[in-house]
């Protein structure tokens, strides 16, 4: 009688079941030869793995050999008291036998029941075995040993290929998964394996399972075990960050990034956001690499006249609208309040006065302005400030940090729905209405503030707190040399590009909007903006967009051009493009 190839590979898996015993060792051999070698089979098509599935004998043999391994792994240290040295190798002998019939089965798994429902269905009631010997290696002795790192592997690989694309199969696995102990989910320990090619592995395995499913990936953040792993999964994205192009790192970075993408378009970054809070911190590591994550999505996915997707783009655009203005407000109110202290100076409040008798950083009026008075008599208000920071905010980095990747998000949504305004304008677009998310944020308040003001008195802050670098060194806003060792600020890693995209926001908000060019006027901003057309190695490009920025609040704007007009430096622009004599409230070099 012939046999096809897939019937010949369920003959052979059987012959080589029936003729071994797991208490006989020398028998392990030839089964992994088997085992191996109907894998290989398995692999070349969907035929020959549906017809090795159509023998119903392969599947309790198969069920066999996943329970009698998994009683044999999981209790063959139960009654080993003996210290001798002799029956501590023959237990490693026997520990590496069981190890190797494992890989050699799991591989059989895998290629038995990938792309093939039926077998996957089949296959699942081995899903259990499979998870807790996946848990017995990837225990912390074992991840230090290459081959349980292999082995874990690929019992991943089997228990991915079970269920992919099977959406029955991958809804009980995932609530099963959600639902068990956090020391039992096997996720969690897989995504802190040092290896490479397991996190790849891992990563696949977790994208299959919410690909197309918002419900299960809602999971992630409804559940506590959902949560550890996002944590897990964030943590690897900065391991994976830099990993050398081509590399499983690099691989496992792309798949982590579709995750992410998946979480972003289910309207899942808030929740997420708020599950990495830590109490009495303003922000945290994890909430700032999701912002990185958000920041390059929304980077990626700039509008395009072609984009198929660009309804859905501009949904997550509405859906991140809220989100993203709450958390400028926050920030940036806590950031000005850290530099207030820093600097010895009291709040100003919403009728101009302030509270103590400390130095104020002083809002230089449109009157005192547009009645020409110097840039030296306007810069004597700050004379008080103290040369350095009187109380430091440890936090004030990394708020910085956030503050930066939370503006190009809202730089990149408004610059989106501007180009999408103006399509439908001209009448060449495919979408009849959308939400102008520009004109979201121009009207976006927060406790009567609105992103307009708080983006200018920022800007004024951090120009008095924070010395621009020229050539290398800091310069004081008096112009003169600065202090390398400036306490609190350090390297200043943390507000690089803070200044520059700040003023760039400015500068998209105001385009074309005539009431955001008086409300700067009003707030005065148009002095800072100026004072900011200056060279900053920590912010590059910030003299380009403060000039483009200045641009567009005076253009087709009387008041906002004679404002300008009428302030009168003392002295004109040098050499590199720098005003000698600065306007408003300091004076810089």
């Amino acid at each position: 009688m012939d046999f096809t190839p897939g019937a010949a590979v369920a003959a052979q898996f059987r012959q080589a079941c029936a003729e071994f015993n797991f208490k006989h060792r020398p028998k392990f051999p030839s089964l992994i030869v088997v085992l191996d070698h109907t894998a290989q089979s398995l692999a070349q098509s969907d035929v020959v793995r549906t017809d090795a599935g159509a023998d119903p004998r392969l599947w309790a043999d198969l069920r066999k050999l996943w329970r009698d391994l998994t009683r044999m792994q999981l209790s063959f240290w139960d009654n080993d008291d003996s210290d001798e040295d002799d029956d501590q190798h023959r237990g490693n002998q026997q520990q590496n036998g069981l190890r190797a019939v494992c890989m050699s089965l799991a591989k059989f798994t895998r290629n038995l029941v990938a792309g093939v429902p039926d077998n996957q269905l089949r296959a699942y009631e081995n899903e259990p075995d499979m998870r807790h010997l996946l848990h017995f290696y990837t225990s912390w002795s074992a991840m230090e040993d290459n081959e349980s790192v292999a082995t874990a592997r690929l019992l991943t690989q089997a228990l991915s290929n079970t269920v992919t694309a099977n959406d029955a199969l991958v809804a009980r696995l995932w609530e099963t998964y959600m639902n068990l102990p956090e020391d039992q989910v096997v996720l969690i320990r897989l995504l802190g394996s040092p290896d490479p090619r397991t996190l790849l592995t891992t990563l696949i395995f977790i994208l299959n399972c919410i690909h197309g499913s918002k419900k299960r990936a809602l999971l992630l953040t409804r559940t506590k075990v959902g949560v550890r792993i996002c944590i897990g999964l964030l943590d690897n994205m900065v391991g994976l960050h830099e990993a050398e192009e081509g590399s499983d790192g690099a691989k496992a970075f792309d798949v982590g990034y579709a995750i992410f993408t998946q979480f972003i378009e289910n309207g899942m970054v808030p929740d997420l956001y708020k599950k990495f809070t830590i109490p009495n911190e303003i922000v945290t590591p994890h909430q700032t690499t999701l912002l990185k994550l958000l920041d390059s999505y929304l980077q990626s996915t700039q509008l395009n006249t072609t984009s198929i997707h660009l309804p859905e783009i501009l949904k997550t655009h509405e859906n991140l609208g809220s989100f993203l203005a709450k958390r400028f407000f926050m920030l940036s109110d806590y950031a000005q309040q850290a530099m207030r202290r820093s600097l010895g100076v009291s709040p100003v409040h919403q009728n101009g006065e302030t509270t103590s008798e400390d130095a104020t950083l002083e809002r230089p009026s449109s009157e005192s302005l547009s009645s020409g008075k110097s840039a030296e008599s306007l810069s004597s208000s700050s004379s008080a400030l103290t040369p350095f920071p009187q109380e430091l905010d440890v936090m004030l980095p990394k708020v910085c940090e956030a503050l930066v990747l939370i503006t190009q998000c809202i730089v990149t949504i408004s610059l989106g729905a501007e180009e999408q305004q103006t399509r439908l304008d001209e009448s060449i677009s495919t979408i009849v209405s959308f939400t102008n998310m520009k004109q979201y944020f121009i009207l976006k308040k927060s406790s009567d503030v609105g992103v307009i003001e708080s983006l200018i008195e920022l800007l004024r802050l951090l120009d008095a707190f924070l010395p621009r670098i020229n050539f290398g060194k800091p310069v004081n806003r008096d112009g003169t040399p600065g202090s390398s060792s400036q306490p609190g600020i350090g390297d200043g890693s943390g507000f690089s590009y803070l200044k520059r995209d700040l003023v760039r926001l400015l500068g998209v908000l105001s385009h074309g909007e005539k009431a955001i060019q008086d409300r700067t006027r009003e707030a005065g901003g148009l002095p800072v903006v100026m004072n900011l057309c200056v060279v900053d190695e920590r912010n590059p490009y910030l003299r380009e967009h403060a000039i483009f920025t200045l641009h567009s609040l005076l253009k087709d704007n009387q008041e906002n051009q004679e404002f300008v007009n009428s302030i009168k430096p003392s002295q004109e622009w040098d050499e590199d493009g720098t005003l000698k004599t600065r306007v408003g409230a300091t004076i810089l070099r």
